[in-house]
């Protein structure tokens, strides 16, 4: 992307999660919501809805974007629907954070919702997303998930002759969710299992990787496709098969950038872990309950429980506990979280007595 400054990768450490459930006055909180237009027409209809951080503001993502991130960026993801019965509305509220997102953008992220929880009343289950290690459930809302490079201070792409930026784009996955995924310009990135698309402006190269499914390859055609339509002028396409492609073809020529270092991450195995916070001796604590299986009879009402399943970490906030206890709920999920191999984890904070069955859907897992 032109002007595209050079980026350093977000440090987790530096999220802040107390944000995400910080002790500020609610009563505050709920007039700094009031005062958000962004929210003024938020949960009255079953939906998703989007914004991205833009300069500490909150601004609407083109419908015709949804599922779509550029990865400087912090995102705020909204899905209201109706509880089984039919009679109120219910949400999932997700601060998405970018690869190459600035604290200032996903700490306004965290921040924001919070605010957008409490406009709607605290209804709404609230979850931390990291660039690659999104949940289940936020790769549920959408067929595809787009990846770009650049975000809102380096500006969109504008295509011309002489500023247009090649980039090379990774399909991965099945009919169900494939991600498209913008990557460095080099040999290395190619896999024989994916497909991928070199995108020179003028000229499109589709490469299948000799392992690669007809989902990738059908996404891939698709998205020239529109490529194609949304310009004025003409584009030249090529579909390459990596058994029958040349070493020395124009593709791989085009493939000289350097590899991008990735943010170190383990998928930590062992058994589940049950964190208990309390504040009963006077002092608040934060120690180690119990370890492998872990049931909804393991917590106490009084007390407020942080769980990590391996998959993610729950942060569940006891209907008697302490507001001691809820405001530091997630400050020690956070702490918890820096002391661990598998940092990026999606993080889902769950109140008693409204989401239980998230809770019990996410111990089963």
């Amino acid at each position: 992307m032109a002007g595209l400054r050079k980026q350093k990768q977000y440090d987790w450490k530096d999220t802040n999660l107390a944000l995400f459930g910080s002790s500020m006055d609610r009563d505050v909180k709920k007039e700094a919501a009031s005062h958000e237009e962004a929210w003024h027409h938020v949960g009255k209809e079953v939906g998703l809805l989007i914004w991205r951080i833009e300069k500490f503001k909150v601004k609407e993502w083109p419908k015709k974007d949804y599922g779509l991130f550029y990865e400087g960026d912090s995102y705020i993801v909204l899905n209201t629907y109706l509880e089984e019965n039919g009679e109120r509305f219910n949400y999932d509220v997700h601060f998405w954070i970018g690869k190459y997102s600035t604290q200032d953008e996903y700490c306004a992220a965290a921040y924001k919702t919070v605010e957008l929880d409490t406009f709607l009343d605290d209804v709404p289950i609230q979850h931390r997303e990291v660039q690659g290690h999104e949940s289940n459930l936020f790769k549920s809302y959408f067929k595809n998930i787009t990846l770009l490079k650049g975000g809102v201070d380096s500006g969109f792409r504008v295509v011309t002759e002489k500023t247009y930026q090649s980039r090379l784009l990774h399909f991965c996955g099945t009919k169900k969710h494939v991600e498209i995924k913008e990557v460095a310009k080099n040999k290395d990135m190619l896999d024989s299992g994916d497909v991928f698309i070199l995108d020179l402006g003028k000229t499109i190269y589709q490469w299948n990787g000799a392992q690669s499914n007809k989902d990738e390859k059908f996404k891939a055609a698709m998205y020239i496709n529109d490529l194609k339509n949304s310009q004025s002028t003409a584009i030249t396409t090529e579909v390459l098969e990596e058994d029958s492609t040349e070493p020395d073809h124009e593709f791989y020529k085009a493939l000289t950038e350097e590899k991008e270092e990735e943010t170190a991450f383990t998928i930590e195995e062992g058994p589940k872990e049950l964190y208990r916070l309390s504040d009963s001796s006077g002092k608040v604590q934060f120690h180690l309950e119990k370890k492998g299986d872990i049931g909804k009879r393991d917590l106490d009402s009084k007390d407020v429980f942080v769980i990590d399943t391996k998959k993610e970490i729950v942060v569940w906030i006891g209907a008697d506990s302490s507001t001691t206890e809820k405001n530091n709920a997630m400050t020690y999920a956070h702490n918890y979280l820096m002391n661990k191999a598998n940092s990026l984890l999606p993080v889902t904070r769950l109140l008693e007595g409204r989401h239980d069955r998230q809770l019990i859907s996410a111990l089963a897992a």
